[in-house]
């Protein structure tokens, strides 16, 4: 049995694991899981790869000694992980991987799919991305109500249907799995330095190194830590205060759920046993209201409500939309009016390395970049502002996207991701409403930095990020 841990990186909270040691168990047959990190990825850099990294070393502790053989390899250059998963396909019955919506992801595993045809090896991608599956699904929707109520009607039965938190622990494996020799030979596993993040064992591969690592931790580790301070300390004052930069409320979560090092399933279990819940308490209604459904707390639902619905709603989006990045798919009336408005004049226009470089006139909005340039995470409620200015200081909303999506992909730890995406998109109108008709916006909802320092306290956050913590403004921080 082969497992190909693609984008649910983790051994615990998985439902493709789940998945794979139940073939496994059933065929009795020895397990193994490969977990491979490409370098020619868009936007590959040392940021992505050491936090990647990070959660194959913590994979690697968790099924030591399991019987399940585990092979963390890295690409060293372009192209020469090829053949390798056609290598170990050979000896499997079954070969099972995640699915996943979005990036290089769909496109990589139909390829692959071709290729197991001809071996033949059956390949299963098993959804563990959140707690509705996709497939439940029929289509898109338009508006995050519309989901909400979809979700009212149908999650039910998914909160009881979970994936294992130990599911190395059920026993029942054959014993023997073991990595052939002629695989370990042409694609060795990553070295002892690599897996420990030394700098120089990184700095040999072929990735973007001007892209440094966060301080930021990965791995599933780090996520679980996270998420046990997250719930202790801050989901109490989530409702009222996650909005606000200074309150230390957000979640931080956002990195792990993208990497696949945290769970979904296991976020949303740590918050129901904290407040003490079950599927008895759940509103017999389908109302599409966010508060009173769950039958939680006011900020417990408020974090659920964007765990779950908004979360899951870029998923189910990417799921249904191929071309789900681009311009054309955007709603109608948002092209109609982001075009009838582009040649407004625009009192500040920037380029990509301007706006790379934090070298706007905004002082809010550059500290909002070099966070995101030096950390990867930008809190949320500025990301909003963040995006919304782009749209402004471009020369054309199509331009504005191309930029966003450069910009958080390359930088952010969570870009790249079906939440990042419709993140993005929401900036220029997508599962929003028309608003009053403005200048370069048209009905698409503006931000400005002026209403956002009046309506949040930023005193800490521009202590930290503000001008003087990279570099001076005119001046980029990429030294």
């Amino acid at each position: 049995m082969l497992y190909w841990m693609v984008t649910s990186r983790r051994t615990r909270w998985n439902h493709a694991l789940d998945r794979a040691l139940l073939h496994a168990r059933e065929l009795d047959l020895p397990l193994i899981v490969l977990e491979a990190l490409r370098v020619d990825y868009r936007w590959a850099s040392e940021r992505h790869h050491a936090f990647a990294i990070a959660g194959m070393r913590d994979n690697a502790r968790a099924l030591a000694g399991t019987g399940v053989a585990y092979h963390p390899y890295v690409e060293p250059e372009k192209g020469a992980g090829g053949g390798l998963l056609e290598a170990l396909a050979e000896q499997a019955a079954v070969v099972v991987t995640d699915l996943y919506p979005t990036f290089f992801v769909p496109r990589m595993q139909r390829a692959a799919a071709e290729k197991l045809e001809r071996i033949p090896v059956r390949l299963e991608a098993v959804d563990s991305n959140g707690l509705l599956p996709l497939t439940v699904t029929e289509r898109p929707f338009k508006a995050a109500v519309h989901f909400r109520r979809f979700l009212q009607k149908n999650l039910a039965p998914w909160l009881v249907d979970l994936p294992s938190p130990a599911p190395l622990d059920e026993g029942g494996l054959p014993p023997g799995g073991t990595m052939p020799e002629s695989v370990l030979e042409r694609w060795p596993a990553a070295s002892d330095a690599l897996l420990a993040g030394v700098p120089d064992a990184l700095a040999t591969l072929p990735i973007d190194h001007s892209v440094r690592r966060s301080a930021i931790p990965g791995g599933s580790e780090a996520g679980d830590a996270r998420l046990r301070t997250f719930v202790d300390q801050a989901l109490g004052r989530y409702g009222e205060e996650h909005n606000d930069p200074d309150s230390g409320a957000a979640s931080g979560l956002s990195p792990y759920l993208h990497w696949g090092h945290l769970s979904a399933h296991e976020v949303f279990l740590t918050v129901a046993v904290r407040e003490g819940w079950s599927p008895a308490r759940l509103a017999g209604r389908a109302d599409g209201k966010r508060h009173g459904w769950w039958g939680m707390s006011e900020s417990a639902e408020a974090f659920l409500d964007e765990l779950v619905t908004w979360r899951e709603l870029g998923f189910v989006f990417c799921h249904h939309v191929a071309d789900h990045d681009r311009y054309e798919t955007l709603p109608e009336w948002a092209r109609d009016t982001l075009e009838r408005h582009a040649a407004d004049t625009r009192e500040h226009v920037y380029t990509l390395e301007e706006l790379q470089g934090a070298r706007t006139h905004d002082e809010l909005w550059n500290a909002a970049q070099r966070q995101l340039f030096e950390e990867g995470v930008i809190h949320n409620y500025l990301r909003m502002l963040w995006g919304k200015k782009i749209l402004e200081w471009t020369n054309h909303p199509r331009e504005a996207l191309d930029v966003m999506i450069e910009l958080n992909n390359r930088y952010g730890l969570d870009g790249r991701d079906p939440n990042s995406c419709s993140g993005i998109s929401w900036v220029l109108g997508r599962f929003d409403r028309g608003w009053p008709e403005r200048p370069i916006y048209g009905k698409v909802r503006s931000m400005s930095s002026d209403s956002t320092r009046r309506k949040v306290s930023l005193d800490a956050y521009l202590r930290r990020w503000g001008r003087g913590r990279s570099d001076e403004a005119g001046s980029s921080p990429e030294r």
